[in-house]
C-alpha cells in the first residue's frame, strides 16, 4: 500500500502582478512539492477583501493569479488549486474558530496593528478576524505544512493554538501546522536599485514582472545601480554590485557568470556589457512565461475548467472536515 502524503496548504492573493522574486522564492518550490506532498493551493479572494473592498478588478486580479501560476508550472492535475469563495466550508469552520478566538489576542497581532496604521478609516472585523480566516483556511485541510513568509509565522501560530483549543475542548480533529522548510536558504531576489528585495508594490522601476515586455525588461536592466569598475584586482564586491550577479546566477549560463566574475578580478568589467547580457536572459526567461499566462487568461473555457475541479477536490477534503467538526462539537441532531 502507498504511504499516504502529508498535506500541505498555501494561500495566494489575488493582489498585485507575480515578478522574480515569487517565482523564485515561492513558485519554483510549489511545483516541487506538487510531487512529493498532496497540495491545496489557494487563492484568496476573501482575504483581499479585507483591504481592498472595491471589487472591480478582483475578477481579473483571480485570473491573472490562475494563469500566472500554472505558467510557472503548478499543474492543477497534481494539485487542488481552487478560489477561496468556492469553498463554503471554510466559511463555517471560520465561524466555529471565532467563537474560541480572544479580542485581546487578535488585537495584539503586528499585521493588524500596521493594516490599522496604515488604513485607519478601514478598521473592519474582517481585518481583526483575519487570522482566525487563515486559520481556518489551513485546519480546513488538516494540513500538516504551510508554506509562510517571515510576516505569516504569527498567523501561523495562532492557527496552531486555535488547533490546540478546539482539540481541547471538544476531541481530537485537528493536526498543528507547522512552518514548511524548504532545507537551506531562501531564495531572496534583489531589487534593481540595490535597496532590498523585489516587491509587488514598492518600487515597480526596480521590479521584474512576469508580465513585463520584453523591452521593459531591458529598460529596467539597464537602470540598475553601478560604479565605474573596481580598482583592485580580486575586489570585494559592492551590495548592489552583488546584487547584479545574483540576479545572474539566476538566469544566466554558468559560463556567463564565470565570464563576468573573471572580468570583474581581473578589473576590466564593463557594466554596460554586464546589464545588456542580463537583459537579454531575463527577457529569455521570462518571455515563454508570459505568453503563457497570456493564452491561459484569454481561454474562457479552460479557466473555468480549472477553477472547478479545483473547487471540487478542495471540497472532498472540506466536507469530511466540517463533518468530524460538527461531530466532535455535538452538532448533530438526529
Amino acid at each position: 500500500m502507498s504511504k499516504q502524503k502529508e498535506i500541505v496548504m498555501s494561500g495566494l492573493r489575488p493582489t498585485g502582478y507575480l515578478h522574480l522574486g515569487n517565482y523564485f522564492g515561492a513558485m519554483k518550490n510549489y511545483v516541487k512539492m506538487q510531487d512529493e506532498y498532496e497540495c491545496f493551493f489557494m487563492v484568496a479572494d476573501w482575504h483581499s477583501l479585507t483591504t481592498h473592498p472595491d471589487t472591480k478588478e478582483l475578477k481579473a486580479n483571480v485570473r491573472r493569479v490562475f494563469a500566472e501560476n500554472i505558467a510557472c508550472g503548478l499543474d492543477p492535475e497534481k494539485v487542488a488549486f481552487y478560489c477561496q469563495s468556492h469553498i463554503y466550508e471554510t466559511a463555517e469552520l471560520y465561524l466555529y474558530l471565532n467563537m474560541m478566538a480572544y479580542k485581546g489576542e487578535l488585537e495584539k497581532t503586528t499585521t493588524f496593528k500596521d493594516k490599522v496604521r496604515a488604513h485607519p478609516d478601514n478598521v473592519n472585523a474582517g481585518l481583526l478576524t483575519y487570522p482566525v480566516l487563515m486559520a481556518a483556511d489551513i485546519l480546513l485541510f488538516r494540513a500538516s505544512y504551510v508554506p509562510v513568509g517571515k510576516d505569516q509565522e504569527q498567523h501561523l501560530e495562532m492557527a496552531r493554538n486555535f488547533a490546540n483549543r478546539f482539540n481541547h475542548r471538544y476531541g481530537d480533529v485537528f493536526p498543528e501546522p507547522s512552518a514548511f522548510n524548504f532545507g537551506g536558504e531562501l531564495i531572496k531576489v534583489p531589487s534593481l536599485d540595490g535597496t532590498g528585495k523585489m516587491s509587488k508594490s514598492e518600487n515597480q522601476n526596480a521590479t521584474i514582472y512576469l508580465a513585463d515586455e520584453d523591452d521593459v525588461i531591458r529598460k529596467k536592466v539597464m537602470k540598475a545601480k553601478t560604479d565605474s569598475g573596481p580598482t583592485e584586482p580580486n575586489s570585494t564586491k559592492p551590495d548592489y554590485i552583488e546584487n547584479i550577479f545574483q540576479l545572474m546566477r539566476l538566469v544566466s549560463t554558468p559560463d556567463t557568470i564565470q565570464k563576468f566574475e573573471d572580468d570583474f578580478n581581473n578589473c576590466v568589467i564593463r557594466y554596460g556589457d554586464m546589464k545588456k547580457q542580463l537583459g537579454e536572459d531575463m527577457v529569455k526567461f521570462v518571455t515563454p512565461i508570459r505568453e503563457k499566462a497570456k493564452a491561459i487568461e484569454n481561454d474562457d473555457a479552460y479557466l473555468k475548467e480549472v477553477m472547478l475541479k479545483g473547487a471540487e477536490k478542495a471540497r472532498i477534503s472540506a466536507r469530511k472536515t466540517i463533518e468530524l467538526t460538527r461531530e466532535a462539537m455535538g452538532l448533530n441532531y438526529f
